[in-house]
């Protein structure tokens, strides 16, 4: 089978089907737009969702669709006429949304769905859209979280932070260096801080901020969670040191995400599925 691209926005209806007769799994790419401090784009989340799964596809040989470029970010809006730019998206229209994709997909012949998420805000919302799709279809369909907050994983060889300087938050090291290794002129390092998070002025006496995860720390351990915005413990957007970043290191962990995802893309197709709702007939 021999197509001119894998992503699905680029074929015919004849392109997929052949792709049909022999393979049932695709791809969804999901991200955000968001502002991701002064020096990166703020497609940023988008650029990596794209990459990472380009770079799976192409390797796995496996379809996807163009990327869900809006997600949900109310923490990121900042104040009113401020102009950082962020679109937010709220949870039950997105969710609908992701779901509508879904059934379309499942409605011409996929069975396998694969969201590839690039946005930490999105696994906030998704479980009851993953278990919809599941009950409603029986197709089969999984949520990946390629990237890097608190947990390196993959990439912890690579990353030259220490845990103080959080190499995987919101524009430190991980981000910076992917955005270089997809077009350097995007970065404007020139713009960029250091930023170290800080206790959040509401904040009840005791409680710490310590990265951008919703869990703060009291008396030494992580037992609350407080619906903070990014505005209220990091007026640059920035969560980190990026100023170790480089395009060779961006280029080494999209190739070891994208490598994992082709490996798990092959392991899902041996799973048997068995789809019992395929033809979408609420879809107006």
């Amino acid at each position: 089978m021999e197509l001119p691209s894998y992503n699905i926005a680029d074929l015919a209806p004849p392109d997929i089907q052949a792709y049909l007769a022999e393979k049932d799994i695709v791809m969804i790419p999901i991200a955000s737009l968001e502002q991701h401090g002064p020096h990166l784009p703020l497609a940023t989340d988008t650029i990596q969702a794209d990459e990472i799964t380009q770079r799976a596809a192409e390797r796995a040989e496996v379809l996807y669709t163009p990327c869900v470029w809006f997600g949900y970010s109310p923490q990121h809006m900042y104040g009113p006429g401020e102009g950082t730019g962020t679109i937010t998206i709220r949870s039950q229209i997105l969710l609908d949304v992701y779901h509508d994709v879904a059934r379309s997909l499942i409605h011409h012949g996929f069975n396998r769905l694969v969201f590839v998420n690039n946005h930490g805000s999105n696994t906030k919302i998704i479980d009851p859209l993953l278990r919809r799709i599941r009950y409603e279809t029986g197709a089969f369909v999984t949520f990946s979280k390629l990237y890097a907050e608190r947990y390196l994983g993959l990439i912890d060889p690579v990353m030259e932070n220490p845990p103080e300087e959080t190499p995987g938050w919101h524009s430190s090291e991980l981000e910076t260096a992917q955005v270089m290794a997809h077009d350097e002129r995007l970065v404007r390092m020139d713009r960029a801080v250091n930023q170290k998070v800080k206790r959040p002025d509401w904040f009840p006496d005791g409680f710490v901020k310590l990265d951008g995860a919703p869990e703060v720390e009291f008396q030494g351990y992580q037992y609350f969670l407080f619906p903070t915005d990014h505005s209220d413990f990091t007026p640059s957007g920035v969560i980190g040191n990026p100023f170790r970043a480089t395009a060779e290191k961006g280029e080494q962990t999209y190739e070891l995400y994208a490598a994992h995802l082709a490996a798990a893309l092959e392991e899902f197709q041996k799973v048997p599925v068995e789809v019992h709702t395929r033809e979408w007939r609420d879809r107006a």
